[in-house]
C-alpha cells in the first residue's frame, strides 16, 4: 500500500474517533443536564422523586433492550444511518420535554425516545473504535469516551445559564435543536468501511482471540461474569448523576454549586478514561474493571458521610475517575475476550445486563429518599453491589487467542 493511502486511512480512522468523541459529549452531557432540571421540576409541579427518577429508570431499561438489536444492526449496516435516526429521536425527546405538564409525559419523552437514542451511542461509537485499533483499542475507546466528560462538564453548566435566561422550557427546546443539528452532522463522519488496525497499529498488539460468535459467547463464563460486572456497576453511574445534584442542595449547596458537582464529575471522568483505557492496553480490561469497581465502592461508601461541600466536591472527583473508567473499558474488554466478529452484539448484550440493574438505580434512590428522607441506604446499596462485581471478576479467566 502506497503513503498517500495509508495517510488518508489514518485520517479517515481520526475522523471516525473525532465523530464518535462529539456524539458520546452530547448525548450524555444532555441526559447529565437532567439533574440541572430536576430541582425546577420538582418546584413547579410537586412530583415525587421517584416519579421524577422513574422516566431515567426507563430511559436506561430501553437503553438495554435496544443496545443488542442495536448492536447486531450496526455489526451488519454500520453505524451511519443508525445513528442519524437515534439523535434526532434524542432531540425531539428534549425538544417535547419542554412541554410537560402530566408524569406520563415524561416517561415518553425522556424514557422511550431519549432511551432509544442512548441504545447507541456506545454500541454505535466504541465497537467502530475496537474494529479499526488494536494495539491502541483502549486509549482509543478512552479518547471517545473522554467526549462524554466534556460534555458533563459543559452542557449541565450552560442549561443552568440557560434556565435562568429562558425558564427552564425554553432551556428544554434550545437543548433539544442544538443536540439534534450536532448529533445528525457528527454521525455522517461515522464511515469505518474498509478500514482497520494499520501495520503500526499491530505492531506489538496482544494476542488475536479467537474469532467468536454471539451464540458461542453466551457458553463462556467470562460472558456472563461481565454481564455481571455490568449489572453491578451501572445502576451507580446512572443513579450519582441523577441524584448528586439534589442531594446536594438537601446540604445546603446552591444550585449553581451543586451543577458544579456534575461538571467535575466530568473532569474526573475524563483523566480516569484516559488512565483506564492505558491500563486496559497494558494490564488487560480485567484489572482496570476491578480498580475501577474498588474505587467506586470506596467513594460510595464515604458519600454517606460526606455533609460538606468540600467533601462532595471530594467525593465527586475520585467517584468521577471510577465513573470514567468503567464505561471506556468494557468494549476493549469485550474485544480482548471475544474478538470482533460479534462485537456489537455481545457488547450490546452486556449493555442489556447492566441496564437491568440501572433501570432500578435511580427510582430505587428517589423512593429510598422519599420514605427515609435520606439517601444513605441507596448509597451503602449502591457500595455493596459495586464489591460484588470486584469479587466476580476475580473468577474470570485469561481470554483464550488463536
Amino acid at each position: 500500500m502506497s503513503d498517500s493511502s495509508t495517510t488518508r486511512r489514518y485520517d479517515r480512522r481520526y475522523t471516525i474517533v473525532t465523530c464518535s468523541f462529539i456524539m458520546q459529549g452530547v448525548i450524555i452531557g444532555s441526559m447529565f443536564a437532567y439533574g440541572v432540571f430536576f430541582p425546577f421540576l420538582e418546584a413547579e409541579f410537586g412530583w415525587s422523586r421517584t416519579e421524577l427518577s422513574g422516566c431515567i429508570s426507563m430511559a436506561m431499561f430501553i437503553m438495554g433492550v435496544f443496545a443488542f438489536p442495536g448492536g447486531y444492526l450496526i455489526d451488519k449496516f454500520g453505524p451511519r444511518w443508525i445513528l442519524s435516526v437515534t439523535g434526532l429521536l434524542t432531540a425531539l425527546g428534549y425538544v417535547l420535554m419542554s412541554t410537560l405538564s402530566a408524569p406520563w409525559q415524561l416517561y415518553v419523552y425522556f424514557g422511550l425516545l431519549i432511551g432509544l437514542g442512548l441504545s447507541t451511542h456506545d454500541v454505535g461509537t466504541l465497537s467502530i473504535i475496537a474494529r479499526i485499533f488494536s494495539k491502541r483499542r483502549g486509549i482509543m475507546s478512552g479518547v471517545v469516551k473522554v467526549g462524554t466528560a466534556c460534555g458533563q462538564m459543559v452542557i449541565p453548566l450552560a442549561v443552568t445559564a440557560l434556565i435562568a435566561v429562558v425558564d427552564w422550557r425554553g432551556a428544554f427546546v434550545v437543548l433539544g435543536v442544538v443536540a439534534g443539528i450536532v448529533l445528525l452532522a457528527a454521525a455522517q463522519g461515522l464511515r469505518p468501511e474498509g478500514l482497520g488496525p494499520t501495520s503500526e497499529d499491530e505492531a506489538d498488539a496482544k494476542p488475536i482471540p479467537q474469532t467468536i460468535d454471539f451464540r458461542q459467547a453466551t457458553r463462556m463464563p467470562q460472558f456472563w461474569l461481565l454481564c455481571l460486572a455490568q449489572f453491578c456497576f451501572l445502576p451507580t453511574l446512572v443513579t450519582i448523576p441523577v441524584h448528586l445534584p439534589v442531594h446536594g442542595v438537601d446540604l445546603g449547596m446552591t444550585v449553581t454549586g451543586a451543577a458544579t458537582l456534575l461538571t467535575l464529575v466530568g473532569g474526573a471522568s475524563a483523566v480516569g478514561r484516559l488512565v483506564v483505557g492505558r491500563i486496559a492496553d497494558w494490564r488487560g480490561g480485567r484489572v482496570a474493571l476491578m480498580i475501577c469497581l474498588a474505587t467506586l465502592g470506596a467513594t460510595l461508601s464515604f458519600l454517606t458521610v460526606a455533609q460538606t461541600a468540600t467533601a462532595l466536591y471530594v467525593f465527586a472527583f475520585i467517584y468521577g475517575f471510577a465513573h470514567g473508567g468503567l464505561f471506556t473499558v468494557v468494549s476493549p474488554t469485550v474485544a480482548e475476550y471475544f474478538g470482533m466478529r460479534a462485537h456489537g452484539a455481545i457488547f450490546g448484550a452486556i449493555v442489556l445486563s447492566g441496564t437491568l440493574g440501572a433501570a432500578l438505580g435511580p427510582v430505587a434512590a428517589g423512593r429510598v429518599y422519599d420514605l427515609m428522607q435520606s439517601y444513605d441506604p441507596a448509597f451503602l446499596g449502591l457500595a455493596a453491589l459495586s464489591f460484588v462485581g470486584f469479587v466476580g471478576l476475580a473468577f474470570v479467566r485469561p481470554p483464550q487467542t488463536a
